[in-house]
């Protein structure tokens, strides 16, 4: 990549994603910034092995030194960004205001025990309502608006829910004076179950990821990925496809991960004939998807599991063959996407040949390898987190030019922290909307406001808990929109409607995430359109079409969640995905316009309803839909070919 590429990128990470708007220049207050920084990342290195604290105690020591870092780091306003060349004076006092009232928990941490029976004074009351402000204006510089705005909300409805019109939504109302309290010292507010897997699990994951990045494992991910798919026809999408599904697996953020491959595998799209809104869009949603992609699913994994009560192997497991799904139907949109405009494959000559690339560089896959393997042997999160650090750590001793000198592993240990502080921040933010929705009876309000929306029929619950999502998941992190949603969506499609529960957060999972695509606030196609300077809006339309299985898929495994393998045999299991791989085809070129030719209007109609219909693992259903599109396949190929071939070379079909 060259310089002109890695400043537009850099510069689009900065425009779209609120964990870029730091400042570059901080002065002195770079050496605090390290040393905590540093402290942090050690502090869990060492609890996560030697065990941790009791959860309060841990939740403090991790809120609050992220709390402080984030103030001397992230200025008010994004203009500041590059003009401040120090850390100002009001900023410094909130950097250690943060830390005080977080680490006021473990200093008193007996005497404020006491207080949930004798009751809170009046300087515990201060500093919670100074604590819940400073982590809300904290969540603002990292994470952004959207999500401050629903906890503020929350807070107030918390407060005023007496004079709520509908009596559906009303409840009492509760005094600040209790409600803060409630929500900064108990186990159901921000240092409830999201902040406690944060400071247990997610923290190692995010570190996990940084040592992987900071290895040519990012490089090796792109050239596997041509090497598999390069030379068939539309390759460059296909390896974009692969790529992004690679790096999903270690990244946390749907831009972020759309503007690291994006700024390798869009202009390569581009330059192969594919228009800029669609190499956009395909990067956008393929990195979406990276959010829904075992075994990290945007961090968001450890928080279902700790909800779920299951196992972390038992969440991978559910989430399999929905990612796989998801990114066949990416795939198959982008072959017919270049059936239609005759691009054809890359030159054997360009690509990295797959043989060699894996005998050179294939030991970068151990660390992955690592984590699965020590999860499915049964050893906890935290434990297989651990084990991939250090397999990643000495596999960067392998070769001379990835070694790492001190500096270089203090570089890293201090951004682990840099990673986090938006993932904190926003568990944090959640942790309030939660306790509302705990101490208020949200969740049931809500629940009675879907079953009187949908009249007790599951499928418009369904359709009005996917509306909820979609907008409760614009412009929030992964884990903080799980949250969300599996707080306020969830329950309702649990104790109403009897949806088995890991079907129904998954579905909750899935809508949150694709909001991230979804116009108007789809912020990952919007980097997608600034690399690639396409028309944001259409590109977001466009992410859309090719992520249409994240929008038919998750009501299928509420009906049938054979799909996340509850009550699931061998033999349906193979019916079900081998027929929901063939229903995405048919929905995918329905979608597209072209299958074996390009198609009319009622071709593709037929093609969508067979698709549905392939998707659907009912016997009946299934073999209609495989005639149907046998039939529309025969007739398009009766058809004479009307499109011209670009390129010069031979394409491959798959």
């Amino acid at each position: 990549m060259n310089d002109q590429q890695q400043v537009d990128a850099q510069a689009i990470l900065e425009k779209y994603d609120k964990e870029n708007q730091f400042r570059t220049q901080i002065g002195k207050w770079t050496w605090i910034v390290t040393f905590l920084g540093v402290a942090l990342t050690v502090f869990h290195l060492y609890t996560g092995y030697f065990g941790t604290l009791p959860t309060q105690k841990q939740g403090a020591v991790h809120l609050g030194t992220a709390l402080g870092i984030v103030f001397l780091l992230y200025p008010a306003k994004k203009a500041w960004m590059k003009t401040q060349k120090t850390v100002p004076w009001y900023d410094v006092i909130l950097a250690f205001t943060a830390m005080y009232v977080t680490y006021h928990k473990i200093i008193f941490f007996d005497s404020i025990l006491q207080s949930r029976v004798s009751g809170y004074g009046f300087f515990d009351i201060t500093v919670s309502i100074l604590g819940i402000l400073l982590v809300l204006e904290a969540t603002r510089r990292t994470v952004g608006l959207p999500i401050v705005i629903v906890a503020s909300v929350a807070i107030l409805y918390g407060i005023y829910g007496n004079i709520v019109p509908t009596k559906i939504l009303s409840h009492a109302g509760f005094s600040i004076e209790r409600l803060a309290p409630n929500l900064w010292f108990q186990e159901s507010g921000v240092f409830g179950t999201p902040v406690q897997i944060s400071a247990k699990f997610i923290y190692l994951f995010l570190f996990f990821g940084v040592i992987l990045v900071h290895t040519p494992i990012g490089t090796f991910f792109n050239d596997l990925a041509f090497a598999i798919t390069g030379r068939f026809t539309g390759g460059t999408a296909k390896a974009a496809v692969v790529a992004s599904a690679l790096q999903g697996t270690v990244s946390g953020s749907s831009v972020g991960n759309t503007v690291a491959s994006g700024s390798f595998t869009i202009p390569m799209m581009k330059k192969a004939g594919f228009t800029p809104e669609f190499a956009g869009a395909t990067e956008a949603s393929a990195s979406t998807g990276g959010q829904i992609m075992p075994p990290m699913m945007g961090a968001a994994a450890f928080i279902m599991m700790e909800y779920l009560g299951v196992s972390f192997a038992t969440i991978m497991l559910a989430a399999l063959i929905p990612a796989i799904l998801y990114f066949t139907g990416i795939f198959i949109g982008t072959h017919f996407e270049a059936k239609k405009l005759g691009i054809l494959g890359l030159p054997k000559s360009k690509l990295p040949i797959f043989k060699t690339l894996m005998i050179k560089n294939g030991y970068m896959l151990i660390p992955l390898f690592v984590i699965i393997g020590t999860i499915m042997s049964g050893f906890t999160p935290q434990r297989a987190a651990l084990f991939g650090i250090l397999s990643a750590f000495l596999i960067a001793y392998v070769r001379k030019e990835s070694r790492m000198n001190l500096k270089e592993i203090v570089h890293i240990l201090e951004q682990g922290a840099r990673v986090a502080l938006p993932v904190i921040s926003a568990v944090a933010t959640a942790g309030i909307i939660a306790g509302v929705v705990s101490i208020t009876g949200l969740g049931s309000k809500f629940a009675s406001g879907i079953i009187a929306l949908s009249s007790g029929h599951l499928i418009l619950a369904l359709f009005f808990t996917m509306i909820a999502c979609i907008v409760l998941g614009m412009g929030l992190p992964t884990t903080a929109n799980y949250v969300v949603t599996a707080t306020i969506a969830a329950p309702a499609l649990i104790n109403e409607f009897m949806v088995a529960p890991l079907a129904a957060h998954m579905f909750v999972f899935y809508f949150g995430i694709v909001a991230d695509i979804t116009p108007p606030v789809c912020l990952a196609a919007y980097a997608g359109a600034g690399i690639a300077k396409g028309n944001p809006f259409k590109t977001g339309v466009t992410a859309v079409k090719l992520a249409i299985a994240a929008f038919i898929i998750p009501y299928i495994f509420i009906y049938n969640p054979i799909l996340v393998m509850v009550d699931v045999t061998a033999i349906k299991l193979v019916l079900a995905l081998t027929t929901a791989i063939l229903g995405m085809i048919g929905v995918s070129s329905a979608v597209i316009g072209y299958f074996a030719r390009e198609s009319k209007i009622w071709e593709r109609l037929i093609l969508f309803v067979a698709g549905l219909m392939l998707i659907i693992p009912e016997l009946i259903t299934s073999g209609i839909g495989i005639l149907l599109i046998g039939i529309i396949w025969f007739i398009q190929k009766k058809r004479p070919e009307d499109r011209i071939e670009r390129g010069n070379q031979p394409a491959h079909t798959v």
